[in-house]
């Protein structure tokens, strides 16, 4: 029954005027009357508003998560950090168990006999000489893989250096690193400093200071720009995203360089031989590595983070505006 239909139920009729009216109903005053339809309104109105609870057990609101699938939502992001932490670890310890191992065995075809101290004793020296020999025989796949792994070393500083827990690693980042200077940065080393004694082929005083100015002008802006866009292009980011992030870092990485490498290549053109500068530059690239992959790699996750918070905002005006 309707609110209207209960006033009118309870709205009092014209009586007609009796002279003496015996048992007749008793009559309401309009105030009355109006007070009495608030009142049904009112309490119509509250018994439209109440929710209806369901005694059926069964029936579970499905609009929001329950307890207990958070809980399974915890539990298995929890085993995923678990496990991508254990094969993190794995990488890193076997990693590294091989190579101290292929170190500290350099003699093992005839150490027999040796005392403990012996081994120690020659480990280093017998070590450099397996190096040279390495060199001499295929001096391109020596660099390659001694920058590759000082890139995948520098890079795993680098997000160490950001934040991560030392075992939580990306390891798709870390590739990328390593795989850049593996095939690049070692090959390419290798024919720049040839070229540049080629171009500097005198023996007077400045001539160092005159290949440390070209190399941190002329092969520092050719190399950060060639790191940086192939990183890009292995994350397969947009050639415009690529170009406007290099446009944006490629003074600070330059000028950021100029802080360490001169004095650094001091030593590289005035003592080290041609042959040797690679070795002595990437152990100095484990500092220069984390500069270039926290610059690449914050610009990156910098720009997708305002990709994402202009896609949401985007949506919800969108939301807004069909409402």
């Amino acid at each position: 029954m309707s609110v209207a239909s209960l006033c009118t139920l309870y709205t009092p009729t014209p009586l007609i005027p009796f002279s003496k009216p015996h048992n007749s109903v008793p009559r309401f005053s309009s105030s009355q009357t109006k007070k009495r339809c608030r009142l049904i309104r009112s309490v119509a109105e509250d018994r439209e508003t109440l929710p209806v609870v369901s005694k059926d057990t069964n029936v579970l609101d499905t609009s929001s998560p329950s307890k207990d699938d958070n809980t399974e939502v915890v539990r298995d992001t929890d085993d995923d950090i678990l496990i991508s932490r254990a094969i993190n670890a794995t990488i890193v310890l076997g990693f590294g168990a091989f190579a101290v191992t292929k170190l500290l065995t350099i003699d093992h075809d005839y150490w027999h006999g040796w005392t403990l101290y012996e081994i120690l004793r020659y480990v280093p020296e017998h070590n450099w000489i397996a190096y040279e020999q390495s060199l001499k025989a295929n001096p391109v796949l020596a660099k390659m893989a001694i920058s590759g792994v000082v890139y995948s070393i520098g890079d795993w500083i680098a997000q160490c250096y950001e934040g991560k827990p030392i075992f939580e690693f990306d390891r798709a980042r870390l590739f990328r690193s390593g795989l850049v200077g593996f095939t690049l940065h070692g090959s390419l080393s290798h024919y720049y400093y040839q070229l540049c004694e080629t171009l500097f082929p005198f023996q007077q005083w400045w001539v160092v200071p005159a290949k440390v100015a070209f190399d941190q002008t002329v092969w520092s802006a050719i190399w950060n720009s060639i790191y940086f866009v192939v990183l890009g292009l292995l994350r397969f980011d947009s050639l415009p995203n690529i170009y406007g992030e290099l446009k944006s870092t490629f003074v600070p990485m330059l000028t950021a360089g100029w802080k360490l490498w001169p004095f650094a290549h001091l030593i590289t053109y005035g003592v080290v031989p041609v042959e040797q500068r690679l070795l002595w530059v990437d152990c100095i690239e484990l500092i220069w590595v984390t500069i270039l992959s926290t610059y690449s790699n914050e610009k990156s996750e910098s720009r997708k983070s305002e990709e994402v918070s202009e896609t949401g905002s985007s949506t919800s005006s969108q939301n807004s505006k069909q409402e």
